[in-house]
């Protein structure tokens, strides 16, 4: 109907992944890569991985995204690991995995060669 407001677009894995790595980029993430995992794995469709130059800085990406998906989506992880810390935090987003890790951290578990089988959809930073 003319002057109704357009329904919002399914928030599917894809827009997920995208939404997650534009809010990484937000908060300066470096070396941001979605890998598609759909294929190659049952327990998620993508794996978003991105690097903050500091432990500090891995906790305000956490925190952007986390706020960012509350937000805008009304949506929070379903698990969330290693905040406290902040050298590696996993946010589970079910279908959308985050990784946001330290470089001394990221270079140690090597995640992209590990899953490197799966497509690199995208590489932004």
């Amino acid at each position: 109907m003319i002057g109704q407001p357009s329904p919002p677009e399914p928030l599917t894995p894809e827009r997920i992944a995208a939404a997650a790595a534009e809010m990484a980029a937000d908060r300066k993430a470096l070396h941001i890569v979605s890998l598609d995992l759909r294929g190659v794995v049952g327990f998620a469709d993508y794996f978003v991985i991105c690097t903050g130059r500091s432990d500090r800085q891995t906790r305000a990406i956490h925190d952007a995204i986390h706020l960012g998906f509350k937000s805008r989506y009304g949506r929070l992880p379903a698990r969330v690991e290693g905040a406290a810390e902040g050298r590696w935090i996993l946010m589970d987003y079910l279908d959308v995995v985050v990784h946001i890790f330290t470089p001394e951290t990221r270079e140690h578990y090597r995640l992209e060669q590990l899953w490197g089988e799966a497509p690199v959809l995208e590489v932004v930073g």
